[in-house]
């Protein structure tokens, strides 16, 4: 297939809007220049829109196998495709988990089957993510595994983590960390602090996090494994990956949107669409990550996309599962209050969204230039819409960000040279 997009601003390297004409011919960019007269199967007029890199997401979950009714692989890659996602990558707290050879198998034959974005899932890195025994993380390497994980809790164990680590170092292949010591956790459910007290919930620590990153960091040191950590959240945690880095560690994060516009004092009743884990913090959490996200001590955005049933999220803190799902609105909330309002250059949100998650990971995307693969979104930055949860192509409707106004919408989704996503305005 071949696609011509006419006038579509582009970024340049120094940050600037530059208008051009983008070629696809099967699934890379031939070319890009000022008016391209080549004829192509399909035209698009993007006169006034943003062509990026496709969106690149490593940190979501698609609940299948076993939690079908949450979201599947389908239902999953169609709203990363809709939020202009065109890479994802998946965890592995599913059922069965893919602790093994066959299970991964199963897995990526699934997604081979019925996903229309990139998905690339990770393994555990303990059987069935009890931190009792180790997987064999050389053969699911082999087998594909992107990445090893324990996500949604946390290796309790220092020889577990080391030993996996060690191993992971010899096959090259990352360590990525939910961090959570669950001596301190006191059966937390959201942040331990005002409103927490207000509300009359127990909180979660934040020393829960901050004290496995800097167990975790040492460990990298000793073994010289890629760590990477999940979702961070607190300052401690942000101060900790700075000293890390500076010090010469192969330490890499992420921070999700959630925790970067919101804080707890966002959480006005007991409504469980603001739990989450790591929990929403301080305020001055949520300042630390956003310089920590500026100056380069986290590395890149990532949703934490964590679909639940509707009845599950009426339960309240108490009871119902952590998580919010984000794909479908991720990039129109940072382009919006980020850089809209002045808080980051949009040049420094895409490429926390698309070149930078490419680097960190060895992955063949995250780029817009010729010769490389077609993987593109096409963004709207003056069309502004109001979310509506109930609307989302996701199967879970979990969000706290319902009925907030946003611009910077996905308009054209493209994976490998096809067209994935498209929205009704566009020809």
């Amino acid at each position: 297939m071949s696609i011509l997009f006419k006038q579509v601003k582009i970024l340049t390297d120094d940050g600037d809007l530059v208008t051009k004409d983008v070629f696809v011919e099967k699934n890379k960019i031939k070319t890009i220049a000022k008016d391209i007269t080549e004829q192509a199967e399909q035209t698009i007029d993007g006169q006034g829109k943003l062509l990026l890199p496709g969106l690149i997401d490593v940190h979501i979950h698609l609940r299948e196998p076993g939690g079908e009714y949450k979201e599947t692989i389908k239902t999953g890659t169609e709203s990363a495709a809709r939020g202009g996602f065109t890479t994802v990558c998946s965890m592995p707290n599913t059922s069965p988990v893919p602790d093994d050879v066959t299970t991964l198998t199963d897995i990526l034959q699934r997604i081979e089957k019925d996903a229309v974005v990139r998905v690339l899932p990770y393994a555990a890195i303990t059987k069935d993510l009890q931190g009792e025994e180790l997987t064999p993380i050389a053969e699911l390497t082999e087998t594909g595994a992107f990445a090893f994980t324990d996500d949604g809790v946390g290796i309790q164990e220092t020889d577990m983590m080391y030993q996996a680590m060690r191993q992971a170092a010899a096959v090259n292949m990352p360590i990525v960390a939910h961090c959570e010591d669950n001596s301190v956790l006191h059966g937390g459910v959201l942040h331990k602090g005002e409103v927490s007290e207000r509300l009359n919930l127990p909180g979660i620590l934040s020393i829960s996090e901050s004290v496995q990153i800097a167990r975790d960091v040492l460990l990298a040191e000793a073994t010289g494994c890629h760590y990477h950590v999940c979702h961070v959240s607190t300052k401690e945690s942000v101060r900790v990956i700075r000293d890390a880095k500076r010090a010469g560690i192969r330490v890499t994060a992420e921070v999700s949107p959630h925790h970067l516009l919101l804080n707890e004092t966002d959480i006005v009743a007991d409504d469980a669409q603001f739990k989450m884990n790591p929990p929403l913090r301080a305020k001055d959490d949520q300042q630390a990550l956003l310089e920590g996200l500026l100056d380069g001590t986290i590395d890149l955005i990532a949703t934490d996309h964590a679909p639940h049933s509707e009845e599950e999220k009426q339960l309240g803190f108490l009871e119902a599962p952590f998580g919010i799902v984000g794909l479908e609105t991720a990039f129109p909330l940072m382009y919006t209050y980020f850089v809209e309002k002045g808080l980051m250059t949009l040049k420094e949100l895409v490429d926390r969204m698309t070149s930078i998650p490419a680097k960190v990971f060895s992955l063949p995307t995250g780029n817009l230039a010729e010769n490389h693969l077609a993987d593109l979104t096409l963004i709207d930055l003056e069309r502004e819409k109001t979310i509506d949860r109930h609307k989302f192509v996701s199967k879970g409707k979990n969000s706290p960000f319902h009925g907030w106004q946003a611009k910077g919408w996905p308009m054209l989704t493209v994976v490998d040279g096809k067209i994935v996503y498209k929205d009704d305005q566009i020809d």
